[in-house]
Parts: structure tokens; sequence; C-alpha cells
């Protein structure tokens, strides 16, 4: 089910509502507009029109592999069909779900809890990239023509439905084998902002196989890391 409004205010704070009110699973939100969007750490999420702001509910069944990593889930879902859009354009996968061109932000993901239920926010620059932010970003329509949201959305839940039913059915392995053949290569330089502030500086080591990100750091030694921050260096 994909409900469609003109504006709201946030996407993830209506669908985590809907989760509460008992949406079942596979329902999906999608705004034109939102007017007061956020990312992670609380920040503000621009939001231009023509591009994609969407969100759609898991529910933790037992038996699931970790709910954290349906961040590599959603990352996979949509580096595909940005790929199906854009099949020239150099799609990379960000740890645990951003997706750039270049160094470029295309894209970002946010996942909040609800009792069972795990709502996952999207944001993807189609048609316009925000303004005014620290880190460089792109959009689809900076390298040829941008999809309608509408129709993009429609294709990205039938994807996520499929990844959703591989990660259910067969584990973490293929959605982590198809993250790492998205993700920059190993001995890439990172740097990590965890939640305490420190940042740990290393090279790209691959993930745990529960999908943690491992950094290598200089003196040899892993660092692997759950939660933070990572940014190209």
């Amino acid at each position: 089910m994909i409900k469609s409004v003109a504006a709201t205010g946030s996407t993830n704070r209506d669908a985590l509502a809907a989760a509460a009110a008992g949406a079942p699973e596979g329902y999906w939100l999608r705004a034109d507009l939102q007017t007061d969007g956020h990312g992670r750490l609380g920040r503000v999420w621009q939001s231009p029109p023509g591009n994609l702001y969407a969100s759609t509910i898991v529910r933790v069944q037992p038996g699931d592999p970790s709910p954290a990593s349906l961040a590599l889930v959603t990352a996979v879902a949509v580096h595909e069909t940005l790929a199906v859009y854009a099949p020239s354009l150099a799609l990379m996968i960000k740890w645990p779900n951003d997706i750039l061109i270049g160094a470029a932000k295309l894209a970002g993901m946010l996942l909040e809890r609800q009792g069972d239920a795990i709502v996952i926010g999207i944001g993807i620059n189609l048609a316009a990239a925000p303004a005014g932010l620290e880190r460089a970003v792109t959009c689809l329509a900076d390298h040829g023509p941008a999809p309608d949201p509408g129709i993009f959305i429609e294709d990205l839940a039938s994807g996520f439905a499929r990844w959703l039913g591989r990660w259910r059915g067969e584990g973490l392995a293929p959605v982590r084998a198809h993250w790492l053949a998205a993700a920059h290569p190993p001995g890439t330089a990172l740097a990590a902002t965890l939640a305490d502030g420190n940042t740990v500086n290393g090279v790209f080591d691959g993930l745990e196989n529960e999908g943690g990100l491992r950094l290598r750091l200089a003196d040899g030694s892993v660092h692997v890391i759950h939660a933070g921050d990572v940014f190209l260096v």
C-alpha cells in the first residue's frame, strides 16, 4: 500500500503514528513536500520539491536478522532502483546507507522504532539538491533526467519487498554481498564520528557478518562501528 500526500511535516513521524495505530508491514507514505523533515541525530532534512520523501513500515518477526541490518537492506534496495534509472552513473553506498555519486550525497535513510515496527525513512535527491550544507550533495537532475517520484516509489517499494524477503528467508549474507559490491573499495580512507563525539580515522576493511563497519586503524587493529557518522576522507 502506497499512500501519497501533497505535504506533511515528516513522513517518518506520520509513519510512526500509523505503526502505533496498527498499520501493517508494507505500508508506504510518500509526500511531495516535507515541512519538518529530519535525518540522523535530529539534523534538519531540507525538502525541495521534486525529490522522493517516503517512509515504510517493517514489522519485526521472530527469527528475523538484527533489525539494525535493515539499514543495509534499504541501502541495497535504493541503490538497485537508482541503478535502473541511471545505469551510467557510478553510484556508491557509504556505510550504513547513504548513496553517493563520487563524494556527493544523493540519498539518505533513517530508521526509527515503534514497538515491533521499524519505520524506515528514505530521502532521495531526484530533482534538486539542498543548498548551504557543509557536505557535498547532488541530485539525479545534475546528471540527466529526473524520474517522477510517484513512479519511482512504485519500483522502490517492489525492490525493497524483494530484498526484505531475501533478508528474512536467506539471512543477511546476500544483502551484505550486494552492499559490499556497491560500496567504496577496501582501503578507502574513512573518518567516523561516534555517538560520544570522538572521531576515529582508518581505512575501510569490510563489514562484520551482522553489518558493523570494520575500520582498520594505523596500528593495524580493527575498530568495529555499529553507530556513528562516516565520511570519506
